[in-house]
């Protein structure tokens, strides 16, 4: 009997458009040994973007700040899960000088759930903005924040550190929202979104993963969801399994299906659309403040 292979399936059983290439290029280079001799931290390196030798081409990196280890278990997520170290607050200097000694355009900086602070690490996210505003008064910002519980208080500091973009992702659909995300709600994150628009950010952002057991139903309506909240820009991108610990993938999305949700997010009136296997939160997202 003959034995059909699909061609679109590489060895490792992902399809041939999850491959990657790996980053190439004079920029990449120079950041690449910047980050290593000065022992810079960034969410590019750590966490294997795909997208890290084109982004750094651009000029833009991603920070991460009150440290690595999250009050949140996430399903999806590959950061450790526990009691964090206590707040450095020194850090928003280290970032802001990082960012200085790479000569970022554009900075993304993003953090890991402090539900073990009573402020969430509110205080530290706004530092840093006005660390970096300061040392790099030509450097464009977005903030990739937790929800902060909800608490108007601390999202209030964003608003005030206003930064170009403000993302905060949805991550998944309603029915998947308590596996995916646990301690996360779907409502609350929308509602997040909503207020800092209501509050004058001139940008929103959110992120869905695909793969997880969604309807292509579902993803329209996160999408209408995300819509009715005013958010600006949407980020759709495929979800790999970090490991065998986490939630597996039930399905690989192909381009043709990325290709429709694109298409419907512009349809449904989203000033930018980014909807790809590789497609991160900070994907192309220098262009996301135009």
């Amino acid at each position: 009997m003959e034995t059909v292979l699909d061609t679109n399936i590489l060895p490792t059983g992902k399809p041939k458009w999850l491959r990657v290439k790996l980053p190439t290029g004079k920029k990449y280079t120079e950041l690449r040994g910047l980050v290593d001799k000065y022992k810079l931290n960034t969410i590019c390196t750590s966490g294997s973007c795909p997208n890290m030798g084109e982004c750094w081409g651009e000029g833009t990196a991603t920070f991460m700040i009150l440290g690595n280890v999250c009050t949140r278990s996430c399903g999806f997520c590959g950061v450790k899960t526990g009691r964090p170290e206590t707040v450095d607050w020194d850090e928003p200097e280290k970032v802001a000088r990082s960012i200085k000694l790479m000569n970022i355009k554009h900075a993304v900086i993003t953090s890991v759930d402090r539900d073990d602070i009573k402020d969430g690490g509110s205080i530290i996210w706004k530092e840093t903005v006005k660390a970096i505003r300061r040392m790099n008064p030509e450097t464009t910002l977005e903030t990739l924040i937790p929800d902060f519980q909800g608490m108007e208080r601390n999202i209030d500091r964003i608003v005030e550190a206003n930064p170009e973009v403000v993302s905060h992702n949805m991550e998944t659909v309603r029915r998947l929202t308590r596996e995916v995300r646990i301690q996360a709600k779907y409502d609350r994150s929308l509602a997040v979104l909503k207020y800092l628009k209501d509050q004058g950010i001139r940008r929103t952002k959110s992120g869905i993963m695909l793969g997880l057991g969604e309807t292509e139903e579902e993803v329209i309506q996160t999408m209408k969801d995300l819509r009715e909240a005013n958010v600006d820009i949407v980020t759709i991108g495929q979800y790999l399994q970090p490991s065998k610990k986490h939630l597996p993938v039930k399905e690989f999305i192909t381009p043709e299906q990325f290709a429709k949700y694109e298409a419907i997010g512009k349809e449904l009136g989203f000033r930018h659309v980014e909807s790809g296997a590789l497609v991160r939160s900070s994907y192309h997202a220098q262009k996301h403040i135009l």
